[in-house]
């Protein structure tokens, strides 16, 4: 039986490491090349200040954007180790080194909400789990408390704040910022527009804030081959040996494709009856309103991985 539970053993999360700054746009492909020329420039933080023009605290935020996003993981040799997708996306003949594929960005989110490890609390807790259509600053700091203290730690509201701080800037532009993209505080995820400001209201105090709710509604920019590729890295993540997924859990398990999309649910049924009438993707699709089930009767073959991985851009 499929069973994403974790009850038995707490995941781990991470609240901090990004040292307050979102990921930039030019970061990614600057710590691409510096990685190919020097495996450990990262361990050394003078060398990677001057080989990236960042200064110190931005070289150890970027190392935890390209763990994060799934650039490049650290190996026990204190260097790090460049990813196919880093490798598809930026190295010679890349198909995006300037991330300009609105399917690329979408993978980095996918990476970063879904299978960094451990995961970035914020997206995991507002993503995966916030149980509400909307949400506020105040709303969220409170939430963010209740679960630190339920998963046994004793952040500090300051931790707290900056780090939802920072998951808000992934998403949400940088209002005003006028200057070039090396200089802007802009991300390259805000492009994907999945965070938005709804309106205003009065918080605790009277004083008037930010209401933001993510963007519920169909997404042609996630071609069916992406969404077949998150289905089956999120599947083989959770429990590689089933042949059998709840429809559910593609819908509403935190850190499956229907959450981190945020794609509304007549969509996801849409999309998995379409996967399952195309023969190479090894899916069935069996509907059901109270259930449904999504099947494979044996292990993913190379030929459909190569279908999902050539549209999701991670083919090597």
């Amino acid at each position: 039986m499929f069973d994403i539970s974790t009850a038995e053993g707490q995941p781990s999360y991470r609240f901090s490491g990004h040292e307050t700054f979102a990921c930039r746009y030019a970061w990614l492909p600057k710590a691409y090349r510096a990685i190919a020329a020097d495996a450990s420039i990262f361990y050394d933080e003078d060398a990677a200040m001057v080989e990236l023009g960042i200064g110190k605290n931005m070289v150890r935020s970027l190392r935890f954007w390209i763990d994060a996003m799934g650039i490049a993981h650290p190996t026990s040799e204190r260097k790090h180790q460049l990813t196919k997708l880093a490798h598809t996306v930026f190295g010679a003949g890349g198909c995006d080194p300037y991330l300009e594929d609105t399917r690329t960005l979408w993978l980095l989110h996918w990476n970063l909400s879904s299978s960094a490890t451990p995961a970035p609390f914020a997206w995991h807790y507002l993503l995966g789990a916030w149980p509400y259509a909307e949400f506020s600053r105040t709303e969220a700091l409170a939430a963010f408390a209740r679960q630190s203290q339920r998963l046994g730690h004793s952040h500090s509201e300051i931790t707290l704040s900056q780090h939802l701080d920072v998951f808000l800037h992934t998403y949400l532009s940088a209002r005003g910022a006028r200057s070039g993209i090396e200089d802007s505080l802009d991300g390259p995820l805000v492009e994907l527009r999945l965070l938005q400001q709804t309106g205003e209201r009065r918080g605790e105090g009277g004083r008037w804030e930010a209401v933001y709710a993510f963007r519920k509604e169909p997404k042609a920019d996630i071609t069916n081959d992406l969404f077949a590729y998150t289905i089956l890295d999120y599947w083989e993540r959770n429990a590689p040996g089933e042949k059998t997924i709840p429809i559910r859990h593609i819908l509403s398990a935190a850190g499956a494709p229907g959450q981190s999309f945020k794609l509304p649910e007549e969509d996801v049924r849409a999309r998995l009856e379409s996967l399952s009438l195309d023969g190479r993707y090894g899916f069935a699709y069996r509907p059901s309103a109270i259930q449904g089930l999504l099947t494979r009767d044996a292990p993913i073959s190379a030929e459909a991985r190569t279908i999902y991985t050539n549209e999701a851009n991670i083919n090597g």
